[in-house]
């Protein structure tokens, strides 16, 4: 246990990380970066990247070993080299975005400011504020605003007066939008926040405390006044509010807001593509969550496409996220369609890259994953490959990752096994999985009256269990629409499960059914 935690902090070492983050051209332009600075060639601080470099695991005893640096002088010399790496990073063409150029420019019309040129100073700051004002950086444009009024007080002009009267009011319009979109980002976090500590709501108590706190946080506005960074916010905050109340049509409406304020100025997208991947996933999971599969297919289509075309800058961090947004979506489609069998061919590519990304790959994102992939070999019929990936869930120790997929895999856990036949030790999984509910506070009524149903299968005969699973399915039917235990048929299908068992069908088939007959209806 102890050599698995050390292995797991070693490996979370900020230098570490960032220089096995580092792609080929990275590291290229930091050799030529510490070439140009002159006799740094064999410093300290060059040996120990190029040694860090070649290690597969952290270890400061090795590190010490090596003869660079000794133990009182690591700490010191590895701050050094994250330093220079992030100032050589900073110089790569790759990562010189708007904010960057905008901030650069800031930086270079201070030192103009100091020599004490203020004509040049204020010329660049004019250019600078146009940068930020185009591309929505309103933060650092009210800076540059505060800089000119410094600049101006001493550098007199004929236009003072006038010159005085624009910054003042450039100032204040700036400060205002400012104050306007840190009140919505304030609110979008803290309702992320929420989801993130309490999940979805669950009870009416919550809904009204939820409700009474989105609304009286939620600032007075004039739409028309707001630029792209204030609707964005706007419709972030509106988002988190939707899912914390499992109204699913709405953040469908607003993930769809969100997606289209990018794609109605496209420029955007490469400003803040981060922000882009995060939108599509979030309409991709809304369409699914409502079950709009003819979006659903079109838009991870678009998505697909715009990667293929290179619509959305790709860097370390876009990359990971584009992973992981198109693969959980590519098995999401399956599961819509049913075409379960169809989507197999998804696990190697996607065990392949979880180990490609382990070292930054938050933890819930890999738990997720497998909850997926042993969902769709439920699908398949495959249980017991189900279970090899459940198990991985089940087995992790930090079960603080996605609790609800937590709770969810021990639940398909015992309809596995049952499948399986493998339920000779069903009455004890049912006490742990219990137990573990109980333990996370997390039982929903769904859960409830599963357990006790599927625990008390095992005394009844067999030409009984029929009659039995139609019981169960009555007793769960009535949750399928409720407000608060809705969520637990989004994790996990049982009611097509049991339906599967009644009409002696492969669950394949019963959800197919069901979307074509859904699909029928909507025609008429």
């Amino acid at each position: 246990m102890s050599k698995i935690v050390t292995s797991a902090n070693q490996q979370n070492d900020a230098l570490f990380v960032l220089i096995k983050s580092l792609t080929k051209s990275e590291k290229r332009q930091f050799n030529l970066y510490v070439g140009r600075l002159g006799g740094n060639i064999d410093a300290k601080f060059f040996s120990l990247f190029k040694f860090l470099e070649k290690l597969k695991l952290y270890d400061e005893k090795v590190i010490i070993n090596s003869g660079i640096v000794s133990k009182q002088q690591l700490s010191n010399l590895k701050a050094h080299l994250y330093k220079q790496i992030l100032i050589s990073l900073r110089l790569n063409p790759a990562h010189k975005n708007i904010r960057i150029q905008i901030r650069e420019q800031l930086d270079f019309a201070t030192v103009l400011y100091q020599k004490g040129l203020y004509k040049q100073s204020l010329k660049l700051l004019d250019k600078a504020k146009h940068l930020a004002l185009e591309n929505e950086e309103k933060n650092i444009a009210y800076e540059i605003v505060e800089l000119e009024k410094v600049i101006e007080t001493q550098y007199i002009t004929r236009s003072l007066s006038n010159r005085a009267d624009q910054l003042s009011v450039q100032a204040k319009e700036l400060s205002q939008q400012n104050v306007m979109a840190s009140k919505l980002s304030n609110l979008s976090l803290q309702l992320y926040s929420h989801l993130l500590q309490n999940g979805y709501v669950k009870n009416n108590e919550e809904l009204e405390f939820v409700n009474a706190y989105f609304y009286s946080k939620l600032p007075k506005y004039k739409f028309d006044d707001f630029g792209f960074r204030e609707k964005l916010w706007l419709y972030k905050s509106h988002l988190w509010f939707s899912f914390l109340t499992q109204d699913f049509i709405q953040s469908y409406k607003y993930a769809r807001k969100w997606v289209d304020l990018f794609r109605e100025d496209r420029k955007y997208i490469v400003l803040h593509p981060v922000f882009y991947l995060k939108g599509i996933n979030y309409l991709l999971e809304a369409s699914f969550f409502v079950k709009k599969a003819s979006t659903f297919k079109e838009e991870l289509s678009s998505f697909e496409k715009e990667i293929e075309q290179n619509v959305i800058p790709l860097n370390t961090n876009t990359e990971l996220l584009i992973f992981q947004y198109l693969y959980a979506n590519k098995l999401h489609l399956h599961f819509l369609e049913a075409t379960f069998s169809d989507g197999e061919y998804l696990i190697e590519i996607i065990n392949h890259k979880i180990e490609k990304y382990r070292n930054r790959l938050d933890n819930h994102y890999i738990v997720m994953l497998y909850y997926k992939m042993a969902c769709l070999y439920f699908g398949m019929g495959k249980n017991e490959l189900c279970i090899v990936y459940l198990q991985k869930i089940i087995k992790s120790k930090n079960i603080s990752a996605a609790e609800d997929l937590q709770c969810f895999a021990r639940v398909l856990n015992l309809i596995a096994h049952y499948e399986c036949g493998l339920d000779y030790d069903l009455e004890r999984q049912f006490l742990d999985t219990y137990k573990f509910l109980l333990k996370m506070e997390n039982l929903q009524e769904v859960q409830k009256v599963f357990l006790t149903s599927i625990r008390d299968l095992s005394d009844v005969f067999p030409h009984e269990i029929k009659n039995e699973f139609k019981k169960i399915h009555t007793k769960l039917k009535k949750y399928e629409d409720h407000p608060y235990e809705k969520r637990a048929f989004l994790y996990l299908d049982i009611l097509s499960w049991l339906e599967s068992k009644i009409e002696n069908k492969p669950i394949a088939l019963i959800i197919k059914e069901k979307l074509n007959s859904s699909n029928k209806n909507k025609n008429i």
